[in-house]
């Protein structure tokens, strides 16, 4: 026990020093935990197959925390005006892309049909803790409320993914009929928005009325409500990453007593999570097998990148018709695949589905292309694209963004030449 309180503890600091590097070179420092899981894990090939259950439970627990922040750090006066955009982003768009994906898969790849689409489902959704963490640590502000929309369509199309997942493995599994699909949507659906609007309602009651006598009870509180936020819905076959979600937008903008500082801790704790689930998959990953997937996982990527992101976005935002092609391009560029995409991966490894392909090492090698390629580039992008705005706080998007206080404190640098 020891021994992996030590390891545990070293991953940990080396998490905060290298997550000081990465800001400096511009590589995410998940691309670090992610190799360094797949150094450990190529000691032990027999991880993946003796230790998938737990891994995959571990996962489901740290993407509920993921989720949760995804909600409770967006400010909701800031996304309001693009929230219609951003959930049609996170639905209409994740499941076009999960279509674009799977038909590019059985046709170009000559994958069996439920393959294709299973594929697609699993890699449609975008990362938001990395998005988050980019816009945060490159204080990269952005026209036309692109920052805002980037969020809150990372933060909320997750849920989506997960329910194509799952009704693409019950399809694997046989004896369902078209009307139990259409159930399991709606259950999915209702159930878990019904779930977070209740209970989200009952956590702003006790948050307004209970007073804390020691610091830290408060946010014991808050981590029990994020995990019954997922627990319940999911126990009624309901959708616990909507309801998470949902929880956590409606607390993360209301006021209560010490809700602010709660956005910093939740900040570190899902970065945690982060490193976990990037951790875990590098030790659940097979070198042989990534190998073997790399040339398949590349072809996937370029596609999802250059052909149906871009047809997303542009299927949904141009009805809308106030976003320039520019802005268009940089949205569809900052579509990184990660923690969703590893978990919902590692479901299906712990599913028992008999594949043809190895669609865990083929996520493994799209997650890792798209932190390392996408992520480092969102900042050039940007600049490339002329969507930068020196003039616009990315951190007005945060829900711990204070603008009604009485003081505020800047500094600027006065040149020779200032006029």
């Amino acid at each position: 026990m020891a021994l992996y309180l030590l390891i545990f503890s070293a991953i940990i600091v080396t998490c905060v020093f290298f997550n000081k590097f990465s800001g400096k070179v511009g590589i995410p420092v998940l691309l670090f935990f992610l190799m360094l899981g797949l150094l450990c894990g190529s000691q032990y090939d027999e991880f993946a197959s003796q230790r998938g259950w737990i891994v995959g439970d571990i996962s489901t627990i740290a993407l509920i925390f993921i989720m949760f922040y995804g909600g409770f750090g967006t400010r909701w006066k800031s996304a309001r005006p693009i929230a219609v955009e951003a959930g049609f982003l996170a639905t209409v768009g994740v499941a076009l892309t999960a279509a674009f994906v799977g038909l590019f898969c059985h046709f170009a790849l000559r994958w069996a049909w439920l393959e294709s689409f299973l594929m697609g489902a699993v890699i449609s959704s975008t990362d938001a803790a990395t998005v988050f963490s980019i816009l945060r640590s490159r204080k990269l502000g952005l026209k036309n409320n692109s920052a805002p929309l980037l969020e809150v369509e990372s933060g909320s199309n997750d849920p989506m993914s997960y329910m194509l997942t799952v009704v693409m493995l019950s399809l694997f599994s046989g004896g369902i009929t078209a009307g139990g699909i259409v159930w399991q949507i709606f259950s999915q659906i209702v159930f878990g928005a019904a779930s977070g609007l209740v209970l989200s309602t009952g956590a702003v009651f006790l948050l307004k009325r209970i007073s804390f006598q020691s610091n830290g009870f408060d946010l014991l509180l808050i981590i029990a409500i994020a995990l019954v936020s997922y627990a319940l819905p999911d126990f009624i076959g309901g959708n616990g990453y909507l309801s998470a979600y949902i929880v956590g937008i409606v607390l993360g903008n209301t006021e209560f007593p010490e809700r602010k500082s709660l956005v910093s801790l939740f900040d570190a704790i899902t970065s945690l999570m982060q490193i976990v689930i990037f951790f875990l998959l590098g030790m659940l990953a097979i070198p042989s097998h990534l190998l073997h997937s790399l040339l398949p996982a590349l072809i996937i990527f370029v596609f999802l990148t250059v052909v149906a992101r871009p047809l997303a976005v542009c299927g949904v935002l141009l009805h809308f018709k106030k976003y320039p092609f520019k802005q268009l391009g940089l949205i569809s560029f900052v579509g990184l695949r990660g923690a969703a995409s590893i978990v919902f991966a590692i479901t299906i490894l712990t599913s028992g589905v008999t594949l043809q392909n190895d669609i865990f090492s083929i996520v493994f090698c799209i997650v890792l292309v798209s932190i390392a390629f996408q992520g480092s580039l969102i900042p050039t992008v940007a600049k490339a694209t002329g969507m930068t705005d020196t003039g616009e706080d990315v951190m007005t998007t945060f829900s711990d963004f204070s603008e009604s206080a009485e003081m505020s404190f800047g500094a600027i640098r006065i040149k020779e030449t200032s006029s």
